[in-house]
């Protein structure tokens, strides 16, 4: 990283005394081109970060962080940035729970909620995050909703007497001038038979734990919710019997006006933002491809207003506006195409992201402001890429000062690490395909590398991203090209490339992933030397592409996995698993397919009833807590491979759900595909 003379401060300043203290500042390290001697250990691409999160208070005076620094649980440190000694004080931390999300409430006050990361995954299920508050010293901590499955714990006040764990935080307005903050938006969530049936807001003061309702009159249904900053209830999203609809009340008005109704594969626009002048920005699909772009909702035509505000061609808009205080115009929108960026509208953040860009090139730096544009504006830089994992600056305006905070994972040289590229390629039947390729430092064009095909699961999302990746990172420190590929299907290219995909499991979304492969092969980027690789969906298309395409993999790797088609549309009395009725009725019939209509095809597509045609070596990896993808997957494939003579690796995790939790878990699967790819595409003579 290149520092500017004039700006190279990062010696001196306010917060290295406090950071010091924690153990947050981290020396850059002097990383060498030469490639190292040993591989990299394996922990350090599966370790937990050293810092997850930081926000600045309101008044950009004070840096709230959640890290696990000089402790075995993830706490939260508030940092006074305007004391000249910086103090640093450890606001809240658990013997048994990780603080993982938080929010200032003003500036004398924050609300977090936990979870137990070292427990497997399966906690998830068991445990409500909960809700707390806290002051920035530590002082007047509350629990203000519980934990499910956790007895109630008092701080002392017999009248401190927490909400039910069925309240979720929904809203936390913005600072108001002039106003002494204390309250956020919880909601209430009243379940049916297998799913949420309504939402209901309700003011939660965070100091005293008292509740007020809103004078709502919300529609009947109401699952979802949007607030401007002020926390005015501006949109209810509706859901019942397989239909949604989006409702609207505006500054001053009493009732609700529907906007849309459709059913829920086929939403005609979602809502964005919304702002406290009473637009309401809105996301839909354009052009013959159907890339989503934003736009106003013009409310007298009842559509969104044309021409969109932003586009994003070859993507769907993804991201948000940067809002910065209450009544203020939008400042920027941030989006994600090949890489994130922040399109500015206000002046002075133009040219702050200008600096932090010659400052920290060649990388995302996405900037977090208070009084944002002044000539005392604090700003909080996240500075990521490829091969950086992240680091995070302040930056402030007055003195131009930089400082740095802290490394988000410790001991990962960027210079060490592989660099990922977007491709676009034709699929074999025309069709676009977007494809991530993960490279080792130091290949080259005209060398062909062994290569791992990793499938992201979903499948209705995006899987890639210009940062950096814990597993595609590890199989490329290991030797390995890593090919990505966003299949008909994945989400984020264009509602045509996503409806491209419905019922196609095993068919056209294989072939786009075979596809991938043949055209790394003919770039000479990869030898025919391959294996397929992925979790839950795309566990399951690697079990297809060892049915489908055995001459082009010579293993496949595959955890969590979709291995019964049938199981996961219609499920079992003796297999629990968390599908819901709207899933199982109204989306996967459409999606993946019918199971008395299509049932033919899901035969052919079917791991499990094709297991005979799967001949390569194949290891398969399960959480016993799983209900996303229940172990009776793993286990009815394991047998029919067993009896037809093809047994494979086999690992299951205790208490671990949709993927693994737990650190040595990680570490545990990450060396057993370590081994596996090396019997088989390293050694001399694997095939």
């Amino acid at each position: 990283m290149h520092i500017k003379p004039a700006l190279s401060v990062f010696a001196r300043g306010l917060l290295i005394p406090a950071l010091a203290w924690l153990g947050l500042v981290t020396a850059a390290g002097a990383a060498t081109n030469a490639p190292a001697a040993e591989p990299i250990p394996i922990e350090r691409f599966f370790q937990r970060p050293a810092l997850l999160e930081a926000q600045l208070s309101p008044s950009g005076k004070q840096l709230a962080l959640t890290t696990s620094r000089g402790s075995d649980r993830v706490g939260l440190v508030v940092i006074d940035l305007a004391s000249g000694e910086a103090k640093a004080m450890r606001a809240a931390s658990f013997s048994d729970v990780d603080i993982t999300q938080f929010a200032w409430v003003g500036e004398n006050r924050l609300v977090f909620s936990v979870l137990d990361l070292q427990a497997g995954g399966a906690e998830d299920r068991r445990y409500a995050p909960g809700l707390y508050a806290v002051n920035p010293d530590g002082k007047d901590l509350r629990q203000l909703v519980r934990r499910q499955g956790t007895p109630f714990v008092s701080n002392g006040n017999s009248l401190n007497r927490a909400l039910e764990w069925n309240h979720v935080l929904l809203h936390v307005p913005l600072q108001q001038d002039g106003v002494t903050p204390e309250e956020v938006v919880v909601g209430k969530m009243n379940f049916g038979r297998d799913q949420i049936e309504s939402v209901v807001p309700i003011w939660l003061n965070t100091r005293s734990g008292r509740i007020r309702s809103f004078d709502l009159n919300a529609p009947p249904h109401t699952v979802s919710w949007m607030f401007d900053s002020r926390g005015e209830a501006r949109v209810a999203g509706t859901l019942s019997g397989g239909r949604q609809a989006l409702h609207w009340r505006g500054p001053g008005e009493s009732k609700w006006r529907q906007l849309s109704e459709s059913d829920v594969l086929n939403t005609p626009f979602t809502p964005s933002a919304v702002d406290d002048a009473g637009n309401l920005y809105v996301s839909f699909s354009e052009g013959p491809e159907g890339y989503a772009v934003l736009s106003r909702f013009d409310f007298e035509k009842g559509a969104p207003l044309m021409p969109a505000l932003v586009t994003t061609p070859g993507f769907d808009f993804s991201g948000s506006l940067v809002l910065d205080r209450i009544g203020a115009r939008a400042l920027g929108v941030r989006v994600d195409t090949d890489g994130e960026q922040t399109v500015w509208f206000d002046a002075g953040m133009k040219r702050m992201q200008a600096l932090a860009d010659e400052v920290l090139p060649g990388r995302v730096n996405r900037l977090n402001c208070r009084r944002c544009g002044a000539d005392d504006m604090v700003v909080l830089v996240r500075s990521y890429s490829d091969r950086e994992p992240g680091r995070l600056y302040l930056y402030e305006a007055a003195t131009q000062r930089w400082q740095p905070v802290s490394r988000v994972l410790d001991d990962v040289e960027a210079k060490q690490m592989a660099t990922v590229d977007l491709h676009r390629i034709k699929a074999r039947d025309g069709r676009d395909l977007p494809v991530w390729l993960t490279q080792p430092p130091g290949s080259k064009a005209g060398q062909p590398l062994p290569a791992v095909v990793l499938v992201h699961g979903g499948p209705w999302a995006r899987g890639g991203h210009w940062q950096w990746d814990a597993m595609a990172q590890f199989l490329a420190s290991r030797g390995y090209l890593v090919i990505s590929p966003e299949f008909r299907g994945s989400t984020g290219y264009g509602s045509a490339h996503y409806q491209a995909g419905w019922k196609q499991w095993g068919q056209a979304m294989q072939d786009d992933v075979a596809d991938a492969l043949l055209w790394a092969q003919k770039q000479g980027l990869a030898s025919d030397k391959a294996c397929i690789a992925g979790a839950s969906y795309g566990g399951y298309s690697a079990l297809m592409g060892l049915v489908r395409h055995p001459e082009l993999y010579r293993c496949g790797v595959a955890w969590v996995a979709v291995t019964d088609p049938f199981l996961l549309l219609e499920g079992s009395w003796w297999v629990e698993d968390d599908s819901n009725g709207l899933a199982r009725k109204h989306m996967l019939p459409q999606l993946v397919g019918e199971a008395d209509k299509d049932a033919e095809m899901l035969k052919a597509n079917s791991p499990l009833l094709q297991a005979k045609q799967i001949k390569a070596p194949l290891l398969l990896a399960f959480g016993d807590a799983d209900r996303r993808v229940p172990l009776a997957h793993g286990e009815r494939l394991r047998a029919a491979l067993r009896e037809a003579g093809r047994p494979p690796e086999w690992v299951v995790y205790a208490d671990e759900a949709h993927g693994w939790r737990q650190v040595s878990n990680q570490v545990d699967f990450a060396r057993r595909v370590e081994k596996f790819l090396g019997q088989h595409l390293l050694q001399a003579g694997a095939h």
